[in-house]
């Protein structure tokens, strides 16, 4: 691969590439996979603070009883910090890019920058106070300003992020609707997640979330929703109808015991799908590959199919899927000339990966994220040889020690 700046010139075979392209700078490793950075469709990364600080719980209560009492200490600080530790282990396991919903956005936005990741971030909105912004409407003027802040940044977009239908108006969803139009960048939501949500929206709205939102006139190519793990017939007609996408977060699904997206269906009618972890709190790790893994293997078992979703359709999920999702399907996803130069290298020499029969195989059921030896961003060598180049790890470790006490003597 010959890459110049920040984007790929050419794809082929080596002697080809050599013979066509000389540079001052060679990295090789040609007994190793080259493969795109894996994107990360939806998380909330400065969670990494609270990881594991509440387990083996609903979602309901793990939400209301732990997750939003420990975020009422949530301060820019906190957030700036926790995401840098999420931008560690994500360089560290082969994530290139991730899609973020969180409090204070402008300190996720600021550490991806610094630290070199792609990112797409956005500011969490309620209808209650957040101790960032206060009420809603300032939230909205908030994140206008983020957009308008990071507009022409080369790694850094923002979408608008409403929480979710049980915590949003319709007032407010609308608003939001309305900004992200005027604005025209994407609309987040956590949509669907679980059967207590889809419950509660049809005894107060008459409707599905999904439908809810259609009668807000809500969805479209814009939409990104999170999960869509409890989904109708009529929901997932709406849903390839107006071509929403999907974001599929297998491993936080089981673990809150939320349920399991339709996604080998929601694939069959055409629905964009991609592939996230979700937070920290509910994982609870970044592992992208460890989430393909479970994403395959969850669907064949649920299915009692062993065909569904194979391994090289998972590993569109975490590519070109999230690409697409996130609309950033033009310049990363896929090892193309003139796509941004985002990539990894797999390491292809321990034992667990010989022999190799199948790359697809193997990178979805055997590897791991601590087999990515190498991650590149923009151009931009981010992690070598296990190593973080583009910032200091260890210096972001103990600041997030030390946030770890004072969240431990009040919880």
């Amino acid at each position: 691969m010959a890459v110049r700046s920040n984007r790929i010139l050419a794809v082929g075979p080596a002697d080809e590439i050599k013979g066509r392209y000389q540079s001052k700078h060679l990295l090789d490793y040609s007994d190793d996979l080259i493969m795109p950075g894996l994107i990360n469709a939806h998380t909330h990364a400065a969670m990494t603070c609270f990881r594991g600080l509440a387990d083996d719980l609903p979602l309901e209560v793990w939400l209301h009883e732990h997750i939003f009492p420990a975020e009422r200490q949530i301060n820019r600080d906190l957030v700036y910090w926790g995401t840098k530790l999420a931008i560690a282990e994500m360089f560290l396991s082969g994530t290139t890019t991730f899609c973020d919903m969180y409090l204070f956005a402008d300190a996720v936005a600021q550490a991806a920058q610094e630290t070199g990741i792609r990112a797409v971030v956005g500011e969490v909105l309620y209808d209650f106070p957040s101790t960032n912004y206060g009420s809603w409407e300032n939230g909205l003027k908030f994140s206008e300003n983020l957009i308008l802040t990071w507009r022409n940044d080369p790694l850094i977009q923002v979408a608008i992020q409403p929480h979710a239908v049980y915590t949003c108006s319709p007032e407010l969803l609308r608003r939001c609707g309305e900004l992200a139009g005027r604005l025209q960048t994407q609309l987040i939501i956590h949509l669907c997640e679980t059967q207590q949500e889809v419950k509660d929206c049809r005894e107060r709205y008459g409707a599905s979330p999904v439908a809810h939102l259609h009668s807000l006139e809500l969805l479209g190519p814009h939409l990104v929703a999170d999960h869509g793990v409890v989904l109708s017939e009529a929901d997932m007609e709406l849903l390839a109808e107006r071509q929403v996408a999907i974001v599929h977060c297998p491993e936080s699904n089981m673990k809150l015991a939320s349920g399991i997206a339709p996604v080998p269906e929601l694939l069959r009618r055409g629905i964009t799908v991609a592939l996230g972890t979700d937070g920290c709190a509910s994982n609870n790790n970044l592992d992208l590959f460890q989430e393909m893994d479970t994403a395959a293997k969850l669907h064949k078992v649920h299915l009692l199919d062993p065909t569904v979703l194979p391994a090289a359709d998972v590993i569109r999920l975490a590519t070109r899927g999230s690409a697409q999702a996130l609309n950033l399907y033009r310049d990363i996803g896929s090892l193309e000339a003139g796509k941004k130069a985002d990539l990894i290298v797999v390491d292809c020499q321990q034992p667990h990966m010989v022999p190799m029969y199948n790359p697809y195989s193997h990178l979805t059921y055997v590897a791991s994220g601590s087999d990515v030896k190498t991650s590149i961003i923009e151009g931009r060598v981010v992690m070598q040889d296990r190593r973080v180049t583009s910032f200091d790890v260890q210096e972001t470790m103990a600041r997030v020690r030390e946030i770890a006490v004072k969240i431990r003597a009040v919880n």
